[in-house]
């Protein structure tokens, strides 16, 4: 019976998939791949592999936003000699909402270029390294900011230096030096941005992939990214430099979601190195976490991944019915929420609304058009002495899903939300699930770019 009931569930998916599929299919969507390599082509293309985007009201400065976005899913701190370069020439950006239309109104995009002082070494750095423009530091990369509002693009930060990676204590004594010294300020200074490795904010225990947590769940409470490292861009702005019109009191919801793009083509030479050239395309796309990943079956990754937001409302089917409550029903035998859309309206209106298009009366904007991202409403003050890491579900509306912040356990919450915790009827099984994986494994910092130090190269163990 359960095998029978397994094969109508995958012949059903696989129609699903077809529909979808076609849907998605009816724009110009090229592959690509982003978050924590679940996508068919990230392993192949590291560098431009989104794993977090994250958007809350600055705690310390409340008058601003901070959008935090990483790159370059688990970074082992030792990697040497190359370490972990931001790809030269890609745009990395943040994308912002701000009336509703699922449509980018203005753009945050970060463009890098490499420098070697001697290329005649295989070194990272010659000697020790005491500041960003130390001649001992032989790999420097630099980027420009770009910001984008309409048909207007100005560069707003030119030839900013990148924070290098973790290379050792040996090598960078005085790290978190070197850390602040990559802030940098633009607009008089009421703008800052900053590039370069740290912690991977994340924590979660990964090994739901092994038959959710070990069929038993005896396989939860280590978390897997602990001692790894990313890539990663923070930017904070005034309110104001987001809201449409400039008037954050009267539109104080966003949309903010990342986006990487290549050129289209990269010629790779007999020579040695390699060159891009072409129109620029759309490899990886983050807003919501999770989403992606155990949303989106595996043959529409890379169709999302080039997608805009413009276009989710024909995964719609997915969102509403994901594939992980029927699989926690299988291992585990919880309740499935009524998904069925024929059987008494849309069923699951908690999903749409998390997912698609901001919870009303929280995040969602007036006239709404559903799309994937996350959804920031800046006139909420951020947590005081009340926060809680389960963000809105633990009555802290400064949390997720209003926006992302990096304390967030996104995964507690999102597991709640597909389980149904939202609705009446099934919160006594929803609010008990987790991955046992709280908070990260690093503290995080109380000023921007809030992120932790990355772990450092010469920790024997950083696991």
């Amino acid at each position: 019976m359960l095998r029978t009931r397994f094969r109508m569930r995958a012949l059903a998916a696989a129609a699903s998939l077809a529909v979808v599929a076609g849907l998605f299919a009816l724009a110009p969507l090229q592959s690509g791949a982003s978050s924590h390599r679940e996508a068919p082509l990230v392993a192949s293309d590291p560098q431009v592999d989104t794993t977090d985007v994250y958007a809350f009201v600055s705690p310390d400065r409340p008058d601003t936003v901070t959008l935090i976005g990483s790159w370059i899913p688990f970074e082992e701190p030792a990697g040497g000699p190359n370490f972990y370069p931001w790809a030269d020439g890609v745009r990395y950006a943040f994308k912002i909402d701000n009336d509703g239309d699922a449509r980018a109104d203005i753009t945050y995009t970060w463009v890098f270029s490499s420098h070697y002082r001697n290329p005649n070494t295989f070194l990272y750095n010659t000697g020790q390294v005491t500041s960003l423009n130390d001649a001992d530091l032989n790999f420097v990369q630099t980027y420009d900011l770009i910001r984008s509002e309409g048909r207007r693009a100005t560069t707003v930060v030119n030839n900013a230096p990148v924070v290098p990676s973790r290379v050792g204590d040996a090598s960078m004594p005085n790290y978190a030096s070197l850390f602040s010294a990559g802030i940098k300020g633009f607009d008089g200074g009421d703008s800052v941005t900053w590039a370069g490795q740290s912690d991977d904010a994340f924590f979660l225990d990964l090994r739901v992939f092994d038959l959710l947590y070990g069929a038993n769940l005896s396989e939860v409470g280590d978390d897997t990214l602990a001692g790894f490292n990313v890539n990663t861009l923070a930017l904070q702005v005034p309110k104001s430099d987001l809201a449409q019109g400039g008037n954050a009191e009267s539109n104080p919801i966003i949309g903010i979601w990342s986006t990487t793009s290549r050129r289209s083509e990269r010629i790779y030479r007999t020579s040695g190195g390699d060159r891009s050239r072409g129109h620029f395309v759309q490899v990886s796309r983050l807003g919501n976490p999770l989403v992606n990943e155990v949303v989106i079956p595996v043959g529409l990754k890379d169709y999302f991944n080039s997608s805009k937001p413009i276009q989710d409302p024909a995964a719609l089917p997915l969102v509403q019915d994901p594939e992980l409550p029927h699989l926690l029903n299988a291992v585990y035998g919880t309740e499935v929420p009524d998904s069925d859309p024929n059987t008494d309206g849309v069923q699951r209106a908690d999903l749409i609304s998390v997912f698609l298009t901001g919870v009303e009366g929280l995040n969602m904007p007036t006239n709404v058009t559903p799309g994937e991202m996350l959804r920031l409403n800046m006139s909420i003050a951020p947590c005081s002495s009340e926060c809680s890491r389960l963000g809105v579900l633990g009555g802290d509306l400064a949390g997720y899903p209003n926006g992302r912040r990096l304390s967030d356990d996104v995964i507690d919450e999102a597991l709640r939300v597909v389980l149904g915790v939202l609705l009446p009827d099934h919160q006594a099984i929803a609010d008990t699930i987790g991955d046992g994986v709280d908070q990260n494994d690093v503290p995080f910092q109380s000023s921007f770019p809030y992120v932790a130090l990355p772990h450092s190269g010469s920790n024997a163990d950083p696991h």
